[in-house]
């Protein structure tokens, strides 16, 4: 059996790295892919807490997480195509273009 401090830790380093894609990428795609990373590390959390208690509320939460992140790809992904075709690029500068 694995110790919650590792499953929490692992979490902590995996919504680091999603963190630092986020702030530090000009991709758009690669940003939707950094947020969707500290999604996941917040449902090993949710899972690993989830188990340590025996208790069925951490997966409920990440069947709403999972869901949340499920529209979040759609809309996302929305506008980056919109993007694409407006100004052939997927550039972050290039979405204050959108603007009227």
């Amino acid at each position: 059996m694995i110790p919650l401090e590792h499953v929490i830790g692992l979490s902590a380093i995996l919504f680091g790295i999603g963190v630092v894609g986020a702030l530090t990428r000009r991709n758009l795609i690669v940003i939707l892919m950094s947020i969707e990373l500290m999604l996941n590390a917040a449902n090993v959390a949710f899972i690993g807490f989830a188990r340590n208690w025996a208790q069925m509320d951490g997966q409920v939460f990440v069947m709403m997480v999972i869901t949340v992140a499920a529209a979040e790809v759609a809309v996302g992904l929305g506008i980056v195509i919109s993007l694409f075709r407006n100004r052939d690029s997927v550039n972050v500068e290039d979405v204050s273009l959108l603007k009227w």
